[in-house]
């Protein structure tokens, strides 16, 4: 063969070669932009019938993942690679891959079954695995969290799974919790009566249950009263700083004395 057959077959080969990689490509683009109009046709429908937002979410990443293999399979086929092979060799390299990650594919079930038991959706306010905040997604992998301060965290579904979730919004008020320190000389049958009537008028406190005012505790300075409205959980801390504020404010105007420790010094006479 001389060298102006060689030239001949490799700038026939390279263009083919060219035009396939171009095509391939185009292939690429075209095919992420449909998926991605699948997805949102599909959780735009899913919407409108008013499906969980989290399963809408969850079921959108699985479609976007399988969509993803398939294009990437018909790829491989246009360029005349078998794709059964390639789909025993995917298979092998995924067993491999799962025992090197099994925390992966742990996560991943642990998100299947909270999918199924649904301890919780997109919008409510939980605490899960040690990070408190609102479920902004759930993935295959891991859950979303937007904490109270504004800071997105992930926590693994394997973590979440394993341990125990508290769900705030699950229930339709939720308790605030605070707490009254008086003075040894106020009344506490007097404060009850005040704080109690003082609370239920706190705005987005509900009637029903009705705020509880109790004694506590009772230490050196005086009785320690509970200090218990309900709310909604999305007025929480509204209550809880309102309900502080109160406090300070009925002491002031009933005139109780601030509480402050009392300490009795006895001088023995020297012998």
């Amino acid at each position: 063969m001389d060298m102006q057959s060689i030239q001949q077959f490799l700038s026939t080969t390279a263009s083919d070669l060219a035009i396939m990689v171009l095509a391939a490509i185009a292939f690429w683009v075209v095919g992420r932009w449909l998926i991605g109009r699948v997805v949102s046709v599909m959780q735009a429908a899913m919407n409108r019938n008013h499906i969980d937002p989290t399963l809408t979410k969850y079921l959108g990443s699985i479609l976007v993942i399988a969509l993803n293999i398939a294009l990437v399979l018909g790829i491989l086929g246009y360029f005349g690679i078998q794709t059964t092979s390639f789909a025993a060799l995917l298979a092998g390299a995924g067993v491999a891959v799962g025992a090197a990650w099994s925390g992966m594919l742990g996560n991943f079930a642990a998100g299947a079954f909270m999918l199924v038991l649904r301890p919780f959706k997109v919008g409510d306010f939980v605490q899960l695995g040690g990070v408190t905040g609102t479920v902004h997604e759930l993935g295959l992998f891991a859950t979303t969290l937007v904490t109270p301060d504004n800071v997105l965290a992930l926590v693994g579904n394997g973590k979440i799974f394993s341990e125990t979730v508290l769900n705030y919004s699950a229930r339709p008020v939720r308790r605030v919790e605070r707490t009254a320190q008086l003075a040894g000389s106020v009344d506490p049958l007097d404060a009850i009566a005040r704080l109690a009537a003082a609370v239920a008028k706190i705005p987005n406190v509900v009637a029903e249950p009705a705020p509880e005012v109790s004694v506590l505790d009772i230490n050196l300075v005086g009785p320690v009263l509970a200090v218990r409205p309900y709310c909604h959980t999305d007025h929480y801390w509204q209550v809880f700083f309102d309900t502080n504020a109160t406090i300070l404010r009925t002491a002031r105007e009933a005139g109780w004395p601030a509480p402050t420790p009392t300490q009795v010094v006895r001088t023995a006479p020297l012998v």
